[in-house]
């Protein structure tokens, strides 16, 4: 990993499965990150070091359903922190709010727990990927629902052509992403 950087080497590990789900797209594949103890402590490392800093810090790390509930629960340890699952409808068990969102062929819903977190919690919300934006903003919105700051929204992948992550600033909240794919 000398004289390349953490980003750079992350990218080096994602890999590109063309014409999956349907014909023409490019699927940014992150489960060779998880897969290598190496890779995956590098990529934990990077979340871990920025979210350490006292003025970043969460209170708890949300993880959108379901990659995001593999980078969350881990970084939510690594932090010491409480971790809380924002899952699709109908998968959580007790009393919920719920958020539905637009997809490209018609919509989804995600819930939350009602005590997932306090009135002013500090929340980091995590996912694999930012497409469209659909699945972080609906995320935002349902931690906002019960007086959460969501401090930033973290991903591995930004899909920037899709104008998720613009859509995503331009509603106030802040990004952290570690590798961008132009569509190339």
């Amino acid at each position: 990993m000398l004289n390349i950087s953490v980003n750079q080497f992350l990218r080096d590990h994602i890999r590109t499965v063309l014409d999956w789900p349907a014909p023409g797209v490019q699927f940014r594949d992150i489960t060779p990150l998880l897969q290598d103890a190496k890779v995956f402590r590098v990529l934990i490392d990077a979340f871990i070091h920025r979210y350490m800093e006292p003025d970043q810090r969460p209170d708890v790390v949300a993880g959108l359903d379901a990659r995001g509930f593999i980078l969350g629960a881990v970084v939510a340890y690594e932090l010491g922190v409480g971790f809380v699952p924002i899952r699709k409808k109908g998968k959580l068990p007790f009393t919920t709010v719920e958020e539905t969102y637009e997809l490209e062929y018609g919509s989804a819903t995600v819930e939350l727990h009602t005590d997932a977190v306090k009135p002013g919690s500090r929340v980091l919300l995590i996912d694999d990927l930012i497409a469209t934006g659909g699945t972080m903003m609906a995320g935002k919105k349902l931690l906002e629902k019960l007086g959460a700051n969501v401090i930033e929204g973290a991903a591995i992948v930004d899909l920037p052509e899709l104008g998720g992550s613009a859509k995503l600033r331009n509603s106030g909240l802040p990004l952290f992403i570690l590798v961008e794919f132009d569509g190339h």
